[in-house]
């Protein structure tokens, strides 16, 4: 008789236990939400983050810079910040590793108008180039020019405060350094003058991986990430299996966003997300900071294991 109300009551103390509450984890974005971040807005939309157990919370910043500062110092889990940056965070001595990749292939280039004087990177003799942030932005153009043998001091830099499309528009620069393929070629085509790219790893530059998870050195074995980054393989596999439900998705989740260019952006970018994210490739990586140290913004290049966990 005993064995036989055993699993009637084992079952009712199932039903009557609560269920196991989800491990929480605060993801800070490197900008507002847009269509890079779309695997993170899927995972959470379709459920892969609860599956494996978690509550994530995605968190736009304030200040775009500020994400990977605020994991080092504890006050977040996870940021999404640029690999060519946390070249530099790791410079400053930010106690970060890189567990993840987001984009795994350049965004930046080099855009001018396709109507305008620049038809090669040859014709940049001379001429102006609007940029938003220097430094990074500097070493590329520095190794696009060399690639035609010019240097800085062939053209004149002038700072357009993000504003790229609207100095190209208005002749202000020739060229902007700091477009991104999928958003400001798209803009200049919904605005009627279609734009012409240079993509720096076509030019001088390594490739390197646009947008990559960091999450502060103390946290590197934690359990919580290969959940992490398990959920949004799962929502990565389901964006390139379903692209328009997908979109649709996203722009019902952010209906602010729902207009042509994100639209469109959103299409652009699906082919860019890593489909596996916790594959490193330590090559990319080692390449890419000797290319920041012989443009003299690092003063060593790092072991690859010392800034990377590996995520199984």
């Amino acid at each position: 008789m005993l064995k036989k109300l055993l699993p009637a009551v084992l079952a009712l103390a199932l039903a009557a236990s609560p269920a196991a509450a989800a491990d929480k984890l605060t993801v800070l974005l490197d900008w507002f939400v847009n269509p890079d971040h779309a695997p993170l807005i899927i995972a959470k939309e379709q459920g892969y983050f609860e599956r494996h157990g978690l509550d994530v919370e995605l968190v736009a910043p304030a200040d775009p810079s500020a994400p990977p500062r605020l994991v080092a110092a504890g006050q977040g889990d996870v940021a999404v910040t640029y690999q060519p940056d946390l070249m530099l965070q790791l410079k400053e001595g930010l106690p970060l590793v890189r567990f993840g990749t987001l984009i795994e292939t350049p965004l930046n280039a080099l855009i001018v108008l396709e109507d305008g004087p620049v038809k090669s990177l040859a014709d940049l003799k001379g001429k102006k180039i609007g940029y938003s942030v220097a430094s990074i932005q500097s070493a590329y153009l520095t190794a696009m020019l060399e690639s035609v043998g010019l240097t800085m001091d062939d053209v004149e830099m002038v700072n357009v405060n993000f504003n790229l499309v609207t100095a190209l528009l208005a002749g202000q620069v020739d060229a902007a350094i700091d477009g991104y393929r999928n958003f400001e070629l798209t803009q200049l085509r919904i605005e009627g003058r279609p734009g012409l790219a240079f993509y720096p790893e076509e030019h001088g530059v390594p490739i390197y991986d646009e947008l990559i998870y960091v999450t502060r050195d103390a946290l590197r074995e934690d359990p919580r990430l290969p959940r992490f980054l398990a959920a949004v393989e799962e929502a990565t596999v389901f964006l390139t299996n379903h692209p328009e439900v997908a979109r649709a998705m996203f722009m019902a989740s952010h209906v602010d966003l729902d207009d042509e260019l994100n639209r469109v952006a959103f299409d652009l970018t699906v082919p860019r997300f890593a489909k596996s994210p916790a594959a490193l490739d330590a090559g990319r990586y080692d390449r890419f900071a000797a290319f920041l140290k012989a443009q003299g913004l690092l003063d060593t290049v790092p072991p690859v294991e010392s800034y990377t966990a590996v995520v199984r």
